[in-house]
């Protein structure tokens, strides 16, 4: 038979403390100028996803060359022109983003190479004679985006000249891809000496895509309804041959296109 359990005999000294581990992370946002958000109506902010800044000028002002700039839902008024002149760019609308131009000023320059403009929606308050986008740098595509203005009466050969895209003259390698541009005096205006590519968009209810001595591929572009009154312009003193002639090919690469062949 087992005995009795004698008593518990006394504590030893506690032992040294052990090293320290690392400090967990600190409760702060942490900014990425490679990866910035925008949200209108915020005040201050650092860029960082939860703690966005509040215009799309003050993304660029801190976004690196090859950095990303998200475009949360929301109204962004423009009362003087948003400048991107870095490279690289990637300006990214998020659903229901919209740029919306209250003065008479083009609401996007883009000066810098390589930039991409992506899901946004661009509109004014009133006709303004201006472009939404004017582009005067190297390598930028402007793709995806919504561009309209708001209706104006009477014949379209009376309107307000405002434009979707403007390219200045020399510029190269301008991508013009996936747009819907509509209700607006033109498409866009492309300027002597211009080069690149303008594919897959939907125009209508403008005057056109007006070329005047630049050179662009015109290819998958369709037009819905309202018709416009010209698809495509060429200016006088625009080239003959590639890449416009055949204007039977021409037509036929973009959804029998309306050409008016001014040269």
């Amino acid at each position: 038979m087992q005995g009795e359990i004698g008593p518990t005999g006394p504590t030893g000294t506690t032992g040294s403390t052990g090293a320290t581990g690392p400090t967990g992370p600190a409760n702060f946002t942490t900014v990425n100028p490679y990866q910035l958000y925008v949200r209108s109506g915020t005040i201050g902010g650092t860029g960082a996803q939860n703690n966005p800044l509040p215009s799309i000028e003050d993304a660029i002002d801190l976004v690196q060359n090859g950095g990303f700039i998200y475009v949360e839902d929301g109204f962004y008024p423009v009362d003087g022109t948003i400048n991107l002149t870095k490279s690289n760019v990637t300006i990214q609308g998020l659903p229901n983003s919209t740029v919306y131009l209250i003065a008479n000023t083009p609401a996007l320059l883009i000066t810098g190479n390589g930039n991409v403009i992506k899901g946004l929606k661009f509109t004014s308050d009133t006709p303004y004679p201006v472009e939404f986008i004017q582009i005067g740098g190297n390598n930028n595509k402007i793709s995806e985006n919504i561009i309209y203005g708001p209706t104006q009466s009477g014949s379209s050969d009376t309107w307000v000249v405002n434009r979707g895209i403007v390219t200045q003259g020399s510029t190269t390698n301008t991508w013009i891809d996936d747009n819907i541009i509509y209700s607006l005096r033109q498409c866009g205006y492309l300027n002597p000496n211009s080069t690149g590519y303008i594919t897959h968009n939907v125009c209508f209810n403008t005057r056109g895509w007006v070329v005047d001595q630049a050179l662009f591929q015109f290819s998958g572009n369709s037009w819905g309804s309202p018709a416009n009154a010209v698809d495509i312009a060429l200016l006088s003193g625009t080239t003959s041959g590639v890449p416009y002639d055949s204007i039977s090919n021409l037509q036929a690469n973009n959804s029998n296109a309306n050409i008016s062949d001014q040269r």
